[in-house]
């Protein structure tokens, strides 16, 4: 919901989908740089803990930006603006911590047996969240406005906070090595760069994000070409969720356990298609089954790439590992959404869709020559390293 609201917010404000990028990159430049560090807390500290201070954090920045948008037209528009992008700076930091410790204490609760599994259900429970929160941001922002709609953003964030106040500590084994910091960061990259599956895997996805995610720009789209106002924005940030859920569900009951690293290649280069053909479409109907079945390809990835990081990822590893999965898949989102509003605004909102689409394609096709071992890998194959 929050992503709608102050996507559509910025939009009007500027008619700038350049604006739309910046939100992406003042996000990603803060995770990015706190991510390795925030992996060595999530491998020494407390996960819950650090999860739960993060959320903390970023509830604060969101009922900050709720407070501002009261003042929206009372103030030049770039004071808004970059009081806004201060805001989601820190919600930035806020994040490069979270992810590492979420990741880890999932780790911690699931047996290794069940990753596959649980995986797709997380994925499954998160993709509801994102069908009904877009849906419902789009309807909100048209019945009672920005200021309503992100009140009830920051209720229920407020909530999620509460939530996960009640999962129960996990205990830390922790030996401490008399390794320094900076050793104990390296150890976290070395693991992932020596390991050719795991390296492919999240490389793979880094770059299809990179270059082919539109939904940055759809503020854009649904204004200037769709035609479809708040209410079709809403719809169309819900499709690939809505594809996403569909096939985690699928996948839920039938895990990608055989030609794993073929079903891979496969659907990063079946979302690069599918961004092509919504950015070249002219009618709303076919721009939602593109983008419905985009999130249906990227929930295959996203249930693989998790299963080989939770398998292979030894526990006194997993935090500083998921944070440099993080920098690579986390914070991809938000560099691509920043490369799609520059791209847009150097070559146009549909030829820059067009030529990020095109790019994930040729990255598929690169890295199923050059990482043979993810293109025959079946994760019933896969075994766990050695804590």
């Amino acid at each position: 919901m929050n992503n709608i609201v102050m996507g559509w917010q910025l939009y009007i404000l500027t008619k700038d989908p350049l604006v739309l990028g910046m939100i992406g990159l003042a996000e990603a430049i803060p995770a990015l740089t706190v991510s390795l560090y925030a992996g060595y807390l999530a491998d020494r500290k407390n996960r819950k803990t650090i999860s739960l201070l993060g959320y903390s954090c970023i509830f604060v920045m969101y009922f900050g930006i709720w407070m501002l948008s009261y003042k929206m037209y009372d103030y030049p528009t770039k004071i808004v603006t970059y009081s806004m992008y201060v805001m989601i700076f820190v919600t930035g930091i806020a994040r490069g911590f979270l992810s590492p410790s979420l990741i880890a204490l999932r780790a911690q609760i699931v047996p290794r047996e069940l990753y596959a599994n649980a995986t797709a259900w997380s994925s499954t429970i998160w993709q509801i969240a994102a069908i009904v929160g877009p849906i419902l941001g789009g309807i909100l922002l048209a019945k009672i406005g920005i200021q309503s709609s992100y009140m009830i953003v920051v209720i229920l964030l407020s909530i999620a906070v509460l939530s996960l106040a009640f999962i129960k500590s996990k205990p830390i084994v922790y030996v401490e090595s008399g390794q320094s910091i900076l050793e104990n960061l390296k150890e976290g990259l070395r693991f992932v760069f020596k390991n050719q599956i795991f390296l492919g895997a999240i490389s793979l996805d880094m770059f299809a994000v990179l270059f082919g995610g539109a939904v940055a720009m759809l503020p854009a789209f649904a204004d200037t070409v769709l035609h479809v106002g708040e209410s079709g924005l809403g719809i169309l940030r819900a499709a690939p969720a809505i594809g996403a859920s569909l096939m985690a569900v699928i996948m839920a009951f039938n895990p990608p356990n055989m030609n794993s690293g073929k079903k891979l290649l496969f659907s990063v280069g079946g979302f690069g298609l599918s961004m092509i053909v919504f950015a070249l479409s002219k009618n709303f109907y076919l721009s939602i089954f593109m983008l419905f079945l985009s999130g249906a390809f990227d929930s295959v990835s996203v249930v693989i790439r998790s299963t080989i990081l939770q398998v292979l990822t030894p526990t006194k590893l997993m935090g500083r590992v998921s944070a440099v999965s993080t920098m690579f898949i986390g914070s991809s989102n938000e560099i691509g959404a920043f490369e799609s509003g520059v791209a847009a605004r150097l070559m146009g909102l549909i030829q820059s869709v067009v030529f990020g689409g095109s790019m994930t394609v040729l990255v598929v096709l690169s890295t199923a020559f050059l990482a043979p071992e993810l293109r025959k890998l079946h994760l019933k194959d896969l075994k766990p390293l050695e804590d």
